[in-house]
């Protein structure tokens, strides 16, 4: 069912950022809806999946994911999940994101997001908690952007073939190969992937791989397990990919974080 969650709790008035604690067990989805203020959606513990209209984006611990105004959104909980969310008023959007994105969440802007949270709606002129606020909308606007998101392609036969490799993404095949499955010339296939997707098929394969992995070891997989299924050599090939992406090796990704 699409909704717009509703307008009164979510009219922020005075007050242009609010911070909000929820918790959600594995397995649990929200229903698809979009909220009438920009929102920075983190997870402190837990992996989710956010599905837009543009594609499917991961968010794993020590990640976040930022909602413009308006974005059409349904949250899965791949794992438990600590959820906290800042909402940002329309006229404080300057610096900030104009697209969905996935950034890095630093042990700053981590804290700043908690304590976000522990302000609620009380927030003077001038004060402390303020001050808060604006640092916070100033570690957003400066956050990296990170690669853990999955564009769909617009075109039927596209689709198809993402959706066929996602079902099996041990599949080794070039991009000749796929093209010839469309009755399509190499280079048409990759002119429309990069049109309709911003990335090429190898791009778009690499990322895929990436959030399936986050998945599957979110859910307790091995790493050599992962590696093997999502077609790699060996798992120090899949442990170097992973570990140039995001920063640390799957074996203590979620440790880590």
């Amino acid at each position: 069912m699409d909704s717009l969650e509703p307008r009164d709790e979510f009219d922020l008035g005075e007050v242009p950022v609010v911070g909000k604690p929820r918790d959600y067990p594995a397995g649990k989805e929200t229903e698809r809806h979009r909220h009438p203020t920009a929102q920075l959606l983190y997870a402190v513990e837990g992996l989710m999946l956010v599905g837009t209209e543009r594609g499917q984006w991961v968010v794993p611990p020590t990640r976040a994911i930022w909602l413009p105004i308006g974005t059409w959104h349904q949250v899965s909980m791949v794992s438990p999940v600590r959820m906290r969310s800042i909402y940002v008023r329309g006229d404080r959007l300057e610096g900030l994101p104009a697209d969905c994105c996935v950034l890095e969440v630093s042990p700053l802007l981590r804290e700043l997001i908690v304590a976000a949270v522990a302000v609620g709606r009380v927030c003077q002129p001038g004060s402390r908690d303020e001050k808060v606020m604006d640092l916070l909308l100033a570690e957003i606007g400066r956050a990296p952007v990170l690669p853990l998101s999955l564009p769909q392609p617009a075109s039927a036969a596209l689709r198809q073939l993402c959706d066929v490799w996602l079902a099996h993404p041990d599949d080794a095949r070039g991009a000749a190969e796929w093209a010839r499955e469309l009755a399509l010339d190499p280079r048409t296939l990759q002119r429309r992937f990069r049109r309709e997707t911003g990335l090429s098929f190898g791009q778009w394969r690499r990322q895929a791989r990436l959030m399936l992995a986050l998945q599957r070891l979110a859910c307790g997989d091995s790493v050599l397990k992962v590696a093997l299924d999502l077609g790699y050599a060996s798992p120090s090939a899949f442990a170097t990919m992973f570990k140039r992406e995001l920063g640390a090796p799957p074996s203590s990704f979620f440790a880590a974080s």
